[in-house]
């Protein structure tokens, strides 16, 4: 039985990798899915045919995370639309990675605005209609309780600050029945951070399971905490990423 029928669930960019696995996961569940793409319409559009094609309900919206008023008008054409948004999906980030005394503050506010102010952004506008029993999972990383290497400090800190968001916002929104929780995936074969790529077997060689994970099994993961199964988790940070971080 579908477990998310008559949901309404908002991914941020949900046009590939661990995002279009979300989308096409809560989409087969029942929920209605809109999702966004900062650039490449045509890979969201394709990820909205599979959706249709497989029975299920989705739209793509344009909403880059470095404007925030995109963002922010993404998810209230939505609530406009369908009245309410029931589970939001804050999956959409980047990463720069360079050695640290060549970053520059354009880095800095780069890298911030897409992965926290976006967040921020998405969230206080889906609130304003978010129901008793609304879902906001927020997408971060395994890196931000064990930095791996060099070159990361940019990206782990804007994923930690997503750990001190999900804490606070499970506290603000607890009683009005929202649960807010965090994803942190570890290795996931995707474009960004591909099983083929020069550090992968460094990564391997420091899991309990020696193998990149897909994204499906992040979909799971927030398949689950959208569920109703799920009610009584929040503020929590549920790491995927084959014990890399054990």
């Amino acid at each position: 039985m579908k477990n998310l029928t008559d949901k309404i669930a908002f991914v941020t960019g949900g046009s590939r990798g661990i995002g279009a696995a979300i989308a096409k996961r809560l989409a087969d569940e029942g929920a209605t899915v809109v999702l966004t793409y900062s650039s490449s319409p045509e890979k969201a559009d394709e990820i909205v045919r599979e959706i249709i094609q497989g029975g299920g309900i989705a739209t793509a919206v344009k909403a880059n995370g470095l404007n925030a008023d995109e963002v922010t008008g993404a998810v209230e054409a939505t609530i406009s639309k369908y009245g309410r948004v029931d589970i939001l999906v804050n999956n959409a980030g980047i990463y720069v990675g360079k050695a640290f005394e060549e970053h520059t503050l354009a880095d800095y506010n780069e890298i911030m605005t897409v992965n926290v102010q976006a967040v921020f952004a998405a969230s206080l506008a889906a609130v304003k209609a978010m129901p008793a029993g609304g879902r906001i999972i927020n997408i971060g990383s395994n890196m931000a309780e064990h930095a791996l290497g060099p070159q990361t400090t940019l990206y782990t800190m804007s994923k930690s600050a997503l750990q001190g968001f999900t804490r606070g916002l499970s506290r603000d929104l607890g009683k009005q029945n929202i649960t807010v929780n965090l994803v942190q995936p570890g290795p996931i074969n995707t474009d960004m951070n591909p099983a083929d790529a020069p550090l992968a077997d460094f990564l391997r060689s420091h899991m309990a399971l020696p193998d990149y994970g897909v994204p499906a099994d992040i979909a799971s993961m927030v398949n689950y905490l959208a569920s109703a199964e799920a009610k009584y988790i929040t503020g929590s940070f549920l790491t995927v990423d084959g014990g890399l971080n054990a």
